[in-house]
């Protein structure tokens, strides 16, 4: 357990670092759809070494699962980190993943409307708190004001995140997580080069420096940082954490990200959230904090093996 936990707050830290990477890149020329498809090529690339043993020749698996691997790929993997992207172009990075992270809030109010049967008092709690924490993080009287068209990327993020938490909902013991992750990005890169080569989704590379924190660095290493440190690594060392954790606690332990992503973008881009709006962000988090305990209440005792077999989406 002490192991595992480890192992996914370090997944949870990498994973925070892909907003600071992709807004160092952002800020020299490149669009946020060539940020993305950069990151799922490398990643998909690299991943697909340990994806084709793990196999072990039994190729009819993807084939199996085709619609899983090519939803997860579309929508919890391009289109997810594409409204991301786009939102911290915009947005300081912080405030983007906390308005992304507004998916179990989603999750909740949809599943109200589609029942219609009212949440545990926890569950509304929470929400409330989120939706009150959101409201900070707008700081609509704020000297700074917000750019709504980053908002609506940010709020749009959290749909697809919401989308894949229902897509991935279903236990899978018949495809191997680094299977489905290596699968999901080579989707993922596909879409978003077909996307490029249409039109659909503006397409721009530089070679221009870029600035990470006090130092001065080629373009290929914030690249190369998107792509290993906060896609492969994090992959890998999340499923790792899941495996040892079970799924439910790995995934309330990620939420650790945002806290993570804070912190990266101060020490990389020097962005700080104002004090309403790190306000907000506990709010938020403590909302979706009191919603999981509410899930986790009522779930029934888990079986031995706790399938942890789904992959979280990168932000």
């Amino acid at each position: 357990m002490a192991s595992g936990l480890g192992i996914a707050l370090f997944s949870s830290a990498v994973f925070g670092v892909s907003g600071s990477f992709a807004k160092a890149l952002l800020e020299t020329g490149w669009t946020p759809g060539a940020a993305v498809t950069g990151r799922l090529t490398g990643a998909a690339l690299i991943l697909a070494v340990p994806a084709i043993p793990a196999l072990r020749g039994r190729w009819h698996q993807l084939k199996d699962n085709w619609l899983t691997i090519l939803l997860f790929g579309v929508i919890g993997v391009a289109a997810c980190q594409l409204f991301y992207f786009n939102a911290v172009a915009r947005l300081s990075v912080g405030v983007a993943l906390l308005l992304e992270y507004l998916a179990p809030v989603i999750i909740v109010l949809w599943l109200w409307a589609a029942s219609r049967k009212r949440p545990r008092p926890l569950t509304i709690a929470g929400t409330l708190l989120s939706l009150g924490g959101l409201v900070l993080v707008l700081d609509l009287t704020g000297a700074v004001k917000i750019d709504l068209i980053g908002v609506l990327w940010g709020i749009a993020a959290a749909v697809c995140l919401a989308i894949y938490f229902f897509i991935t909902a279903k236990e899978n013991d018949t495809l191997p997580p680094i299977v489905l992750a290596s699968g999901g990005l080579m989707v993922g890169a596909v879409v978003m080069w077909l996307a490029a080569a249409t039109g659909l989704v503006p397409m721009s590379f530089g070679t221009a420096d870029t600035r990470l924190g006090p130092w001065i660095t080629p373009w290929w290493v914030a690249l190369g940082g998107l792509v290993v440190l906060a896609t492969v690594l994090a992959y890998v060392s999340g499923i790792v954490a899941a495996r040892a954790l079970g799924s439910k606690v790995a995934s309330f332990v990620s939420l650790t990200e945002v806290l993570f992503a804070v912190i990266w973008a101060w020490l990389l881009l020097g962005e700080l959230p104002g004090t309403i709006q790190l306000l907000g962000g506990l709010l938020i988090v403590g909302g979706v904090v009191l919603v999981r305990l509410d899930e986790l209440r009522a779930a029934p005792l888990p079986a031995p093996l706790d399938h942890a077999n789904d992959v979280e989406p990168v932000p």
